[in-house]
């Protein structure tokens, strides 16, 4: 039986989507994104659980899928951050949803401590300490350090790594075969796929790290490879 107080929690958040979703500039955010009407078709590919505001609304309508305010809540951030992810940072679509976010997160701030409710919200360096969270996003720092990490590893592993993009992220690398260079569009690559690259890279820069501490032979960057050069690039 839900009580009083659950009852008006699940009013006040149906209140703060119904908000949301009737403001003019929510409309990229109303329905699924329709990526074959746009001709988006990397789209599935590097947005593994798509969302959108009419989902959530019905979920909340529905009373049986959401267990409690934070799961309705990590739905909505997943829109936020679903666009940031697949548009370039600059772009009008990344700085609307940057904006939704910040919106939201403020609102929804004020609705838990109204009602009581520990916010299960994270900040983004609390994102990068919990990388199995379903809404995970490797931040702007993290990113960067990926980036610089591709010029202290091998050729071999680099290759791997090149390998395993091609294989689980194709979309975000550029083959340029005329240089025999391939470019690495850091922003492009999903959050499950970026952690797993982000810990092999660091694990071979440890590995090294340990190996030169033994006075062992420093090892080789990876740039002038054949078939493995590579630009990583963050938008």
């Amino acid at each position: 039986m839900v009580s009083m107080q659950e009852a008006g929690e699940w009013e006040a958040m149906q209140k703060l989507v119904q908000q949301i979703y009737a403001r003019h500039d929510a409309e990229p955010f109303r329905e699924a994104v329709d990526w074959k009407s746009l001709g988006l078709f990397d789209y599935p590919q590097i947005i593994k659980k798509p969302m959108d505001l009419s989902t959530v609304k019905r979920r909340i309508e529905s009373q049986k899928e959401y267990n409690t305010l934070h799961d309705a809540a990590d739905d909505i951030r997943l829109i936020w951050n679903n666009c940031i992810q697949y548009n370039a940072d600059e772009s009008d679509f990344n700085i609307l949803a940057q904006n939704f976010k910040k919106r939201f997160e403020d609102k929804f701030a004020k609705l838990c401590k109204e009602y009581n409710t520990t916010s299960s919200f994270k900040s983004e360096n609390e994102k990068g300490k919990s990388k199995s969270s379903s809404t995970y996003e490797p931040t702007l720092d993290e990113k960067r350090e990926f980036a610089k990490s591709l010029y202290k590893i091998t050729k071999e592993q680099l290759g791997k790594v090149i390998c395993d993009l091609d294989e689980k992220n194709k979309s975000c690398l550029t083959k340029n075969l005329a240089e025999d260079e391939v470019e690495i569009n850091v922003d492009r690559i999903t959050p499950s796929v970026f952690e797993e690259v982000m810990s092999y890279v660091k694990q071979c820069i440890g590995d090294t790290d340990a190996l030169e501490n033994k006075g062992g032979r420093k090892k080789k960057t990876a740039s002038g490879t054949p078939g493995s050069s590579k630009k990583a690039k963050t938008n």
